[in-house]
């Protein structure tokens, strides 16, 4: 079983950034970043492969945030720039059991426990 711990998480002002790391045991496959806000769904953020060759954005973060992912400290990361009041949410990490992205939560097998981002307008 995955096991992963997120952190990096905090407030900042809009217009800010924050880069949130995800620190994962065990074997590592594909991954991916979502959220949620109160009173909406866990919505998907960013997916990435388990080489880091494919990436996916959910069109509300594309060109400001980034994921990426360093398999040797076995971390993943996303760098969230011009945050906005909107991108208030808690945050998690995810882990799947094959190779390949995927952007629907059934799709994901191991959760973090999250991290909360609160940008103030």
């Amino acid at each position: 079983q995955v096991q992963q711990v997120e952190s990096g998480g905090g407030l900042v002002q809009a217009g800010g950034s924050l880069r949130l790391s995800c620190a994962v045991s065990g074997r590592t496959f594909a991954m991916g970043w979502f959220r949620q806000a109160p009173g909406k769904e866990r919505e998907i953020v960013a997916a990435i492969t388990w080489s880091g060759g494919n990436t996916v954005y959910a069109d509300s973060v594309k060109g400001r945030f980034t994921i990426s992912r360093d398999n040797v400290k076995k971390t993943l990361y996303l760098q969230m720039n011009s945050l906005k009041p909107e991108d208030t949410a808690r945050y998690y990490c995810a882990a799947r059991n094959t190779v390949a992205l995927a952007i629907t939560q059934r799709e994901y097998v191991d959760w973090g426990q999250g991290t909360q981002v609160t940008v103030s307008s």
